[in-house]
């Protein structure tokens, strides 16, 4: 059981998956045209790292030996759902989620990542994309804390020159959070 706190927001961890070349790991969501990064719900009975390792495996079949932990977000990153996608049937009411994000280097063979060790996989297919490129496929509602866990984790993924800049298609808001430190 999935952990909603009393504002309504479901506890959540979020996976960035680098290959230390300065891209990163998107995932495509099972039946669907839409990719994602891996994600999941954080359970009452356990940590948020521990609830990124259990989904780390169970989304894309890899194990804590075969990433180095980078980073994570300091804080929780907030978005609400659309209201048409608010299970107001369901108690309690989850009208967003809440993330921790963590940033991973992938140590292990590429070909390590898979999409069958779940009775329901949510992935069918990956690919690896240019740092900032997850804002444009994710769905809508989620780009904006996209660009903040991207932006916030930025300088560990690129230690040594930083972050690319951001791309010429992103909106004029989310320039000035891009260029948060």
């Amino acid at each position: 059981m999935d952990f909603i706190d009393e504002q309504g927001f479901r506890a959540n961890v979020g996976i960035i998956l680098t290959d230390g070349r300065g891209q990163v790991l998107i995932a495509g969501r099972r039946g669907r045209t839409g990719w994602q990064f891996p994600q999941g719900g954080v359970r009452h009975d356990e940590s948020v790292e521990a609830a990124m390792y259990r989904e780390l495996k169970e989304e894309i079949g890899l194990l804590p030996e075969d990433v180095g932990l980078i980073g994570v977000t300091r804080d929780w990153l907030r978005y609400r759902l659309p209201e048409k996608y608010v299970q107001r049937q369901r108690l309690p009411v989850c009208i967003g989620q809440k993330q921790r994000w963590f940033l991973l280097n992938l140590i292990a063979d590429p070909a390590k990542v898979r999409f069958d060790l779940s009775a329901q996989p949510e992935f069918d297919r990956h690919k690896w994309v240019d740092y900032w490129r997850p804002v444009k496929e994710v769905i809508y509602f989620k780009r904006r804390v996209y660009v903040c866990a991207l932006t916030e984790l930025g300088p560990l993924a690129f230690p040594e020159s930083g972050p690319p800049p951001p791309p010429a298609w992103w909106p004029r808001r989310w320039q000035s959070e891009s260029q948060e430190p």
